[in-house]
């Protein structure tokens, strides 16, 4: 604890405190709710708690944490200039072996910052989303890293889950191409599940590549090119970096949704009078979620679909004037509405734009009525930006808001202030009340 700043500390509680409330707001997904049935059937020794009940074995509880956390895609994001990717995705991994263990809440929150600061330096110095593989291959390192140091194994062993980790798990960015699927949201949560797995089998004494970065075949030589990085000086403040999401939405879409709420908050516009919607952005946001190299954006039938294409979250926006968990209803996306307006949406990749990326996120928009008005907004950054950080009183709005289907005020209350002061708790005062939150009731479908 004595290597994490005031300010860094404070934000990692808030990253905590977001994390959280995205995986109890999806406790009723299908998808997640089939997971859970897969855990209950296969078991496992009850080492580490459900969030929603029940325990399990570390790494099921890493997975099945995992995909409540990654399902609504609401979670923090990191953005370096050659990758995107989550770092609160090691949150699972990193809670279930500190529960493990029955660590101290400040050995989970050091653990969990020295994931964020693998996690978003390996992003900086090692991008591999241009090489065709996804941003979960750098967090193979962090979650082993962060689960290898809740366990407090010494660095040695440390050093042999990370490898293990980092060899074991190169995935691909077909992911999060073309038509997405489930898979979406439960890469990470599959990575994190075989990273705290890693560091099980090395605290039992496996070895793995010890020159898994610089070896003949290994990371640099097949994966991601040359680099240089000394963790020795490394601090950790990485959690600063990061940013949480305002809106439910793919994290490039951020200040293009503030944009559109700005102009449908002006008098005399009127959705349903919508000719054009037109959208000049960077181009890493057009490459991803506007219908550039990753596929045709304008082919929404899915949450996982609805969720990485501008046009539909500029649409939605438009009309409900808000991006939400409830934006993404299977009827909310079939719905006529939403349908015919994501067609009238241009996204177009602008160089003067995509050189203040990643420092800024700028988005111009301009919104055209049928009777020829043009209604303009353009935005740098958002509120949740490192820019304009998130406090905690923000958080706790944002946390109150999407759990208040699943908790009641006793329960929001009775979590926040244990993450406010976990660094003087054990982990155990949270997992404890995570365990005690209902499932809410609904058929478990096998498919979707």
């Amino acid at each position: 604890m004595e290597d994490l700043s005031e300010r860094a500390l404070d934000q990692l509680k808030i990253r905590v405190l977001d994390t959280i409330g995205v995986a109890i707001a999806a406790l009723n997904a299908p998808p997640v709710a089939a997971i859970r049935g897969l855990v209950t059937e296969l078991g496992g020794r009850p080492c580490s708690t459900l969030i929603g009940g029940g325990r399990t074995a570390p790494d099921r509880a890493a997975f099945y944490n995992g995909a409540l956390s990654r399902y609504l895609d609401f979670m923090d994001s990191y953005i370096a200039a050659g990758e995107t990717c989550h770092p609160s995705d090691n949150l699972g991994a990193v809670l279930a072996t500190a529960e493990m263990r029955e660590a101290s809440g400040a050995d989970l929150l050091t653990a969990l910052a020295v994931a964020y600061q693998v996690h978003t330096r390996l992003s900086d110095v090692a991008p591999v989303r241009d090489r065709g593989f996804d941003h979960t291959t750098q967090g193979a390192y962090a979650a082993a890293a962060g689960a290898a140091k809740a366990l407090a194994l010494p660095s040695a062993q440390i050093a042999h889950a990370i490898a293990i980790s980092g060899t074991a798990n190169n995935a691909l960015r077909v992911t999060r191409t073309g038509a997405l699927s489930h898979w979406k949201g439960l890469a990470f949560p599959n990575t994190a599940m075989s990273a705290t797995h890693a560091a099980l089998l090395a605290s039992h004494g496996i070895t793995g590549p010890e020159a898994v970065f610089e070896g003949i075949k290994g990371f640099k030589e097949v994966i991601s090119g040359p680099f240089e990085i000394d963790w020795r000086q490394e601090d950790l403040e990485g959690v600063r970096r990061t940013i949480v999401k305002r809106h439910n939405a793919e994290i490039h879409a951020q200040s293009a949704l503030d944009a559109a709420l700005d102009i449908r908050a002006r008098p005399g516009f009127e959705a349903a009078a919508v000719s054009a919607i037109r959208l000049k952005t960077f181009a890493v946001a057009h490459r991803i979620i506007g219908g550039g190299e990753e596929g045709d954006k304008r082919i929404v039938r899915t949450k996982e679909e609805a969720d990485h294409s501008l046009p539909y979250m500029l649409a939605v926006a438009s009309i409900d004037g808000e991006v939400q968990p409830e934006q993404y209803a299977p009827e909310r996306i079939s719905a006529e509405d939403v349908q015919m307006l994501l067609r009238k949406v241009t996204v177009t990749p602008d160089p003067g734009l995509s050189a203040q990326f990643p420092q800024r996120l700028p988005a111009d928009l301009e919104i055209e009525q049928k009777d020829g008005t043009v209604f303009r907004a353009r935005r740098d950054d958002y509120h949740g930006f490192h820019t304009r950080p998130f406090d905690w009183a923000t958080a706790r709005r944002k946390f109150d808001r999407v759990t208040s289907a699943f908790t009641s005020p006793s329960e929001r209350d009775a979590l926040a202030e244990v993450i406010a002061t976990l660094e003087e708790r054990p982990v155990t005062a949270l997992t404890s009340l995570l365990g005690d939150i209902s499932i809410p009731l609904m058929e478990v479908r096998t498919n979707f």
